[in-house]
């Protein structure tokens, strides 16, 4: 291991869940970490959107890291902008919809979802921004309440770019390392619908 390796056995086949997110830029990102702390007491994990959601991959970590870096290569920057409080019904995780934004992230899924990093998802793909997860079904009506109650208050900008995109893979139930980091390519940016 070297500081190049940024912690990790440089070459090691290294199985497990993998993601590919961007976490969100202060002060929208520093106040849905505080919202995230406060709706799930501990929480540590930083808010993001997700481009590829956790998936099982069998190919070595360096595998990986190269057959993604020129399928981001063909991406371009993109605007989001964050919408309501919804819940998923079944899981009863709380999130933010997304009010723009959500096709370049569902084409983006589409683009990065072959070759070494192919899976088959045990849900369908719905671009959003975690708020609480793993709820007592008990507090899930007081906890979705008081998420809407904290997000109508937030007076900030509501949006923000995506453009630098991470590499993650899940160490533990509450940790995610950093494999690798992204800047899409310098290009208009986009808003979508």
């Amino acid at each position: 291991m070297d500081a190049s390796s940024n912690g990790h056995l440089v070459g090691r086949c290294c199985f497990g869940y993998y993601a590919l997110v961007q976490y969100i830029p202060d002060p929208l990102g520093a106040f849905l970490n505080e919202l995230r702390a406060e709706l799930v007491p501990g929480c540590k994990l930083r808010a993001h959107v997700t481009l590829l959601p956790p998936r099982q991959l069998t190919a070595c970590q360096d595998e990986l890291v190269q057959d993604l870096a020129p399928k981001i290569q063909r991406l371009s920057p993109f605007e989001v902008t964050l919408g309501d409080v919804q819940l998923f019904p079944g899981t009863n995780v709380i999130y933010l919809d997304l009010e723009h934004g959500r096709r370049a992230i569902e084409e983006y899924h589409q683009e990065l979802s072959s070759g070494l990093m192919a899976y088959n998802e045990p849900f369908p793909f719905h671009p959003h921004i975690t708020l609480a997860q793993e709820l007592k079904p008990e507090t899930v009506a007081q906890k979705f309440e008081l998420a809407r109650e904290r997000w109508a208050s937030y007076k900030g900008s509501r949006s923000f770019a995506v453009h630098h995109v991470v590499f993650v893979r899940n160490s533990n139930p509450t940790r995610w390392d950093t494999l690798s980091e992204y800047e899409l390519p310098e290009a208009t940016l986009l808003r979508t619908a």
